[in-house]
């Protein structure tokens, strides 16, 4: 007798396809891991390859060691090949209209056929630690343009705002050929100085009319800032904006002669409306002209070096002491004893170290 057939039978599989076999799987990871390569990268960002420079980027950001072997052989390489760039860095409060004026700027210089890299920097949510990102969509018009490159970074857990790899970033975009590179800061007030000790020229939008006319003679920023741009000048802003300026102008008379022997200039310009543009990259041309024959320039970069020098040894010892097994049990013994507050942050730390 037959034996009667059910609805739970279970039909014999089919045989394996050898699209999935075990040494296709294996072949398949091995070519994913091949694009993955220092050399490979390497070539592609050196001809030009958007694609493998966003790929350097994303290893340089990574916390994995593997990436970070490979990010490090990387900045070796690309420091040897690369070409100085300019590099300009910008600055502003939020809604002082930073990323209508890169762009706007970023079009112009991409018409007298620059190629222009844009590192933009978003503030991190210290809650859930996101980021918005939403720098690309600001600049619709120049993230299309072929012989443009724009990364945002989120800050991460970076003090006043500046990415982990943003300095490395610069030397890998100079290697994929990009002779001019702005680094737009989160506008927060702390982030100056590290993206100061990155560029050649530092410029600080400001706006009339909010208040920030104030906010805008900080010592501290106008003694690191090279140009002073007043955006949104235009329609009924025109005559509020020539006010601001002059008081700008007289503010910038208390304060001593830059190291670069360039006083600071306050430019007007409408980003909205592509006005002063034309007279601010001049400007900007000028002053790397006379930092170039000074001596200034070459002068001003290694001391920049020094600074990032200096920076890395103390983010590779921090790096290292938490990572350390010796140090790591007992740093987490001490930080639940300080979040109650039995000790106190720094009895602990003299204990960390004892």
């Amino acid at each position: 007798m037959s034996k009667k057939q059910s609805a739970l039978d279970v039909k014999s599989g089919v045989d394996q396809s050898d699209y999935t076999h075990d040494a296709n799987i294996k072949s398949i990871k091995a070519k994913r891991k091949a694009l993955k390569t220092k050399n490979t990268i390497f070539d592609d960002l050196t001809s030009g390859s958007i694609t493998a420079l966003s790929k350097a980027i994303t290893l340089l950001e990574s916390t994995l060691v593997e990436d970070q072997k490979i990010a490090k052989a990387l900045i070796k390489d690309c420091q040897k090949a690369s070409k100085p760039a300019t590099r300009i860095g910008i600055t502003g409060i939020p809604g002082v209209g930073k990323s209508t004026f890169i762009e706007a700027l970023g079009l112009s210089l991409l018409k007298e056929n620059h190629k222009l890299a844009v590192l933009t920097i978003d503030p991190s949510s210290p809650v859930n630690k996101g980021s918005i990102l939403g720098d690309k969509t600001r600049m619709e018009q120049l993230s299309k343009h072929p012989s443009a490159f724009i990364r945002p970074t989120a800050t991460g857990d970076t003090l006043g705002g500046v990415a982990r790899a943003t300095r490395e970033s610069i030397i890998l975009c100079e290697a994929a050929g990009y002779d001019t590179i702005i680094i737009e800061t989160v506008g927060i007030g702390q982030s100056e100085v590290a993206v100061k000790s990155m560029v050649d020229h530092f410029m600080l939008l400001q706006i009339s009319g909010a208040g920030d006319e104030l906010q805008g003679i900080k010592r501290g920023v106008i003694e690191m800032t090279d140009t002073i741009i007043i955006n949104k000048s235009d329609g009924e802003n025109i005559k509020a904006s020539k006010q601001t300026k002059r008081m700008l102008s007289n503010a910038l008379h208390l304060y001593p002669e830059k190291n670069s022997g360039w006083p600071c200039e306050i430019l007007l310009c409408s980003a909205i409306e592509n006005n002063g543009l034309d007279g601010i990259w001049s400007h900007i041309k000028n002053y790397m002209s006379h930092a170039e024959i000074s001596g200034y320039l070459k002068a001003n970069r290694s001391l920049q070096n020094m600074y990032w020098f200096e920076e890395t040894i103390k983010q590779t010892l921090t790096e290292n002491f938490k990572n350390n097994p010796k140090t790591k049990e007992k740093l987490i013994q001490l930080s639940k004893q300080v979040e109650q507050g039995l000790l106190s942050p720094f009895e602990a730390a003299d204990l960390l170290f004892s």
